[in-house]
Formats: C-alpha cells, sequence, structure tokens
C-alpha cells in the first residue's frame, strides 16, 4: 500500500478480497480519514477474485469515506470483480478507472 499524495492514498491489495483483506482495507481507510484526507483508490490490479465479504468491504469502505465527504474509486477491475460489481449494481455505485495512470489524469 503506498502514499501518492498527502490527499490521495492508493490502497493496492493482491490475492483474494476476502473477509480478512477487506477489514484491513476498511482500517487503512478510517485511518486515513479520521486524519482528515478522503481521497481514496482502490488498485485492484493484483486481486484476482472478490468475494461476498471483499465487496462489503469495499461498500464499508466506500461509506465511511462518503460520511466524511470524501471519494472512494476503483481501478484495475479484473473480469471476475467488473462481473461482480454489475451483477450487484455495484457498478452503478463506484466510480471506476480502467488503469491508476487514467485515474491520476483525471484528477
Amino acid at each position: 500500500m503506498k502514499l501518492m499524495n498527502s490527499e490521495i492514498k492508493v490502497i493496492k491489495p493482491s490475492g483474494i478480497l476476502d473477509s480478512s483483506m477487506a477489514s484491513q482495507l476498511c482500517r487503512e481507510v478510517d485511518e486515513f480519514v479520521k486524519g482528515g484526507n478522503t481521497r481514496v483508490l482502490v488498485d485492484l490490479e493484483n486481486v484476482s477474485f472478490i468475494d461476498s465479504s471483499g465487496l462489503g468491504g469495499l461498500v464499508n469502505a466506500f461509506k465511511s469515506t462518503r460520511a466524511v465527504g470524501g471519494k472512494l474509486v476503483l481501478c484495475s477491475v479484473c473480469e471476475q470483480a467488473r462481473m461482480l460489481l454489475e451483477i450487484t449494481g455495484m457498478d452503478q455505485v463506484f466510480e471506476i478507472f480502467p488503469s491508476q495512470s487514467e485515474f491520476i489524469q483525471a484528477c
């Protein structure tokens, strides 16, 4: 996990986004927004699978960021995760960028 600058937190999980990884992601987002920063990019480039707990973690992180007037976006979403987001309608909730570089260009 790396910090792009003082305003944007980049979280880059890897492997399977399940309940334990989702808990870690939520803790990191909560700590970051409590510090007064409200822009979070979750780069899913190295995530091969997201289960229902992982999706719940993303939604909780999204809600906690939004609750303080912030924004959480996703990028580099694998095909399985993209289908999960589409089936659940979460692709209409999350802003999704094809890559981290395209997110940076849009900022």
